[in-house]
């Protein structure tokens, strides 16, 4: 950063000469960019503006008129202001004439006068150091925050790493929004962020400019547009304050640079929509917000109203996991879907990944909404959108942000369990779980993993040291209502080896398969060995 006019008074060798502001006083943080030493009067075509006039005024002409147009073009090329030192022409500051005060005043050119004589070319070296100094300090920071931001590109850090750094290299607050208006992510260095985050879209519509780096003095703001390829998609926002300095306008634009660059390679990642929302609803259900409130300040920013809204947790839970690239893409495709679902029916809410198998819907509806219809219409949409690799499980309703999170471990574990379902609903609520939703909520219980290794522990030990499918045949059989002809035909099996496989079941168990009690037993044992499975898999 350039030093100031006042800057450059405090110098010693500036202070050797006492100087003393007679005019312009009110525009000393003019930047100095040099120093020129002149004793004509046509001088205005060989400067360059950011210069302090050095003079001893001899060759300032005496008539007011050639005094006024002398300060008037020295104004038009933009000089930093004008040095007289006195004694030759001038002996005291009482004898500078009254045109070239007031000509500086209506111009805003300070003029200073320097009580004693001195060297020049001390001044002006002294100003050069420091200028010099500082452009080197300007280029030295830029390698810094250019090495800061390659590395964050190279390492593909998310969007909230980046704004991290920024907040940390700046200390203050910087927010990421879409073009809507909308908060995508942030880092408010500690920040309130009701403060910083309330009316956010109506404050953000406020503030525009028709550069792609502007600084809005009445909020404080340093904003810079965030795009690549000619489309931009966002802006960043340092809330820096009254006079932002250059090296945070230089932060604030790499960063930006740094974003787009992570949009381009992250296309087939989750988006960072997803990523706000999912980071909100993770906060939520981790209880990571000391006060509530800030949830729904969060939301609001995002778009998502939650006060006074019933608030219903929802998750989207895929029939099958896996891991890798696929299965990323995979989740992240349900996310998208299940988003643009509930964009298409204007359905406020958030929408995120939970986990490498879940999704997470949180909707807002007014009090007034009919729950079960909005529901089936978003399960219908959710379907056409992303198939039926998945189950839609539905949590308890709230009007209270605190009762969310049990809304969402309530619809986890609803989730769990309607995979195993072989009935087709639209989405399942706990009631609809009967048996399976008892036996997933005992599944921690040590009791009931005891009830299965009695049950059928000699069973799987079987499969295990003979690599067969007798479990899988027992699962067919009980399934199908003790009916052998229809369990051989789902286990895609003659009759005759089916019955075999029963015998070989009876015999490895010691049980009767024709006893009704005796299958129940199995049957239930069967179903709670699927829910301790789920759990272990998590």
């Amino acid at each position: 950063m350039l030093p100031t006019l006042a800057d450059v008074l405090r110098l010693p060798a500036l202070q050797r000469a006492r100087p003393k502001v007679v005019a312009g006083a009110k525009h000393l943080d003019t930047q100095v960019r040099w120093v020129h030493i002149a004793e004509v009067t046509d001088l205005a075509h060989l400067l360059r503006g950011g210069e302090l006039v050095l003079t001893t005024g001899i060759a300032m002409p005496d008539s007011p008129e050639e005094l006024r147009r002398y300060v008037e073009d020295l104004a038009a090329v933009g000089v930093s202001g004008i040095a007289v030192e006195l004694g030759r022409k001038y002996p005291s500051e009482t004898d500078l004439p009254k045109a070239l005060l007031d000509a500086a005043t209506e111009t805003g050119i300070p003029i200073v006068s320097l009580e004693r004589e001195t060297r020049f070319v001390e001044i002006t070296e002294a100003v050069h150091i420091r200028v010099v100094n500082e452009q080197l300090e300007e280029l030295r920071e830029s390698e810094r925050l250019h090495e800061v931001f390659t590395q964050l590109s190279v390492e593909g850090a998310r969007p909230a790493h980046v704004l991290r750094e920024v907040a940390h290299l700046s200390g203050c607050p910087v927010v990421l929004e879409n073009l809507a208006h909308q908060v995508l992510a942030c880092d408010l260095n500690g920040e309130d962020p009701a403060t910083v985050l309330a009316s956010w879209e109506s404050r953000s519509r406020a503030v525009r400019g028709g550069q792609r780096t502007v600084h809005d003095p009445a909020t404080g703001w340093l904003v810079t547009m965030v795009g690549a390829r000619g489309q931009d998609w966002g802006r960043l926002i340092l809330v820096c304050g009254a006079s932002p300095a250059p090296r945070q306008t230089m932060l604030v634009e790499r960063a930006a640079t740094t974003l787009a660059l992570g949009r381009l390679l992250e296309r087939h990642q989750e988006s960072l929509e997803r990523q706000t929302h999912r980071t909100i609803i993770a906060g939520i259900v981790d209880r990571s917000y000391s006060d509530p409130e800030e949830a729904l300040v969060r939301a609001r920013a995002v778009g998502v109203p939650l006060a006074g809204r019933h608030l219903i947790g929802l998750v989207l839970r895929l029939r099958e996991g896996g891991t890798g690239l696929a299965a990323q893409a995979r989740l992240a495709d349900t996310a998208e879907g299940a988003a643009r679902a509930c964009r298409e029916l204007r359905l406020p809410a958030l929408v995120g990944s939970l986990d490498d198998l879940r999704v997470g819907i949180l909707l807002a509806l007014a009090p007034q909404d009919d729950l079960d219809s909005w529901l089936h219409r978003l399960a219908d949409r959710i379907r056409d959108r992303v198939g039926s690799a998945s189950v839609l499980a539905v949590g308890s309703g709230t009007e209270d942000i605190r009762d969310v999170r049990r809304s969402f471990l309530e619809a986890r574990q609803v989730g769990d369990v309607a995979v195993h379902q072989a009935d087709q609903r639209p989405f399942y609520r706990l009631p609809d779980l009967h048996l399976r939703g008892l036996l997933h909520l005992f599944r921690d219980d040590e009791r009931l993993q005891t009830y299965v290794e009695r049950e059928l522990g000699q069973l799987l030990a079987y499969d295990d040291r003979h690599s067969s499918d007798l479990t899988d045949m027992l699962r067919h059989y009980l399934a199908a209502g003790r009916n052998k002809a229809l369990a051989a035909s789902r286990a895609h099996l003659s009759r005759p080896a089916f019955y075999e496989r029963l015998r070989r079941i009876s015999h490895v168990l010691d049980a009767d398969l024709e006893s009704v009690e005796t299958c129940l037993s199995l049957h239930v044992a069967l179903l709670s060995l699927d829910s301790v499975r789920d759990r272990l898999s998590q």
